[in-house]
């Protein structure tokens, strides 16, 4: 038996991929530009097994058996297999155990997909010996389309590319993490529960109904992508800021204009997107921005020095419960004792206890890792799930 263990990150996109021009082959519509965040706080682990005495393809999901049925996946393995084919012939025939966990709630608009089909992809692709990274972008495309950005660390970059075979789009990153050291990532948990609407279905509905989805496409999103390159490429915060929020902004919008209209937000999103305009306003300048994904939670960035006000204002304006209060911050620590804006009232009265449940505190990270520790595994020698034991 071959037997490996990876990790894989969360990506946020702050120029957003909505829609399909193929829906089998996961072809978008437009070119995305993402951020890669830390493993350090947010991952998905995969543990794959390769064995010629295994009977059939299993796997697991958060201690859960799955269907190795579902479209998607069962393309990820088709497509490993057939380059294993091409290239060690001689276990394109062996079955695969698979093991995998998040360690940040799954299905919640949170980009648990892209970092799990990237984590499984990555694994697969090492443990069969397959190293080009254009590889692994291209087949985790194919699970989850926003899962070809998570193989990059930095600002990544996903071109939808022309050719009807997909053969040309995938991810290719801007800038390594190294490159902008200062900017970091809050998440903001508003709800950890499934979302009611997929991603996949909503997109769909999009591309039937929105015509602000066709002029966000064709006329839009050109000179933002090309903008927010620029952006990124100076470290300009406040230009990469406004273009992150109106991107967003212009993403739900779409959603509304979709029909029937699809609502991801709900009313402590939009709470949080109020703060963030009156925050700006009250420093007289852009110290953060926010992106949401298909979900509730908010994505803000804001650069290092900022981070302590930033939070210890959340706080004030969405306080946690007594049962939540010693665990609402986590992930890098930040300094707690910071001294509220002396003009605080026109960022709001304060919300009931416990509106936001945690905030999470991670950087700019790198893409996908093998851990070399073998006590990492989740499957044990016999190719079963650890925590059945």
């Amino acid at each position: 038996m071959k037997i490996i263990t990876c990790i894989a990150p969360v990506n946020i996109a702050t120029i957003k991929y909505w829609g399909k021009r193929d829906t089998e082959l996961i072809l978008p519509l437009n070119d995305s530009i993402s951020v890669t965040l830390s493993t350090d706080q947010m991952h998905s682990k995969t543990t794959v097994a390769i064995d010629p005495d295994f009977k059939s393809d299993r796997m697991w999901l958060n201690g859960k058996e799955q269907s190795v049925d579902n479209p998607r996946f069962a393309q990820c393995l088709k497509e490993i297999r057939r380059r294993v084919q091409d290239k060690h012939g001689d276990i394109a025939d062996w079955k695969f155990h698979i093991c995998s966990e998040n360690n940040f709630p799954t299905a919640a608009g949170l980009a648990s997909s892209a970092a799990g089909y990237a984590c499984l992809v990555y694994a697969l692709a090492k443990v069969s010996g397959i190293s080009e990274v254009r590889d692994v972008s291209l087949v985790a495309r194919r699970g989850s389309g926003s899962a070809c950005r998570s193989v990059w660390g930095g600002f990544v970059r996903w071109q939808a590319g022309v050719r009807p075979d997909g053969a040309d789009s995938l991810a290719e990153q801007l800038y390594p993490a190294e490159h902008w050291p200062p900017v970091r990532v809050l998440v903001l948990v508003v709800s950890d529960s499934k979302k009611k609407i997929g991603s996949t279905s909503g997109m769909q509905e999009s591309v039937k109904t929105s015509k602000l989805l066709a002029h966000r496409v064709e006329r839009v999103l050109p000179d933002r992508i090309a903008n927010m390159i620029e952006a990124i490429g100076r470290k300009d915060f406040a230009t990469f800021a406004d273009l992150t929020m109106q991107d967003s902004n212009q993403f739900h919008a779409v959603c509304l204009d979709t029909y029937p209209p699809i609502v991801y937000m709900n009313e402590v999103s939009h709470a949080i997107v109020d703060f963030v305009h009156k925050y700006n306003q009250l420093a007289n300048q852009v110290k953060v921005a926010y992106t949401f994904d298909a979900g509730p939670n908010a994505c803000l960035f804001v650069l290092e020095p900022d981070v302590a006000d930033v939070i210890a204002h959340l706080r004030h304006l969405f306080p946690p419960t007594e049962h939540s209060a010693a665990n609402y911050v986590r992930g890098i620590p930040v300094v707690q004792h910071v001294q509220l804006h002396k003009d605080i009232q026109p960022l709001g009265t304060p919300y009931e206890k416990g509106q936001l449940k945690y905030i999470i505190h991670t950087k700019v990270g790198d893409g996908p890792r093998v851990l070399t520790d073998d006590n990492e595994h989740l499957l044990t020698p016999d190719g079963l799930p650890k925590c059945f034991i």
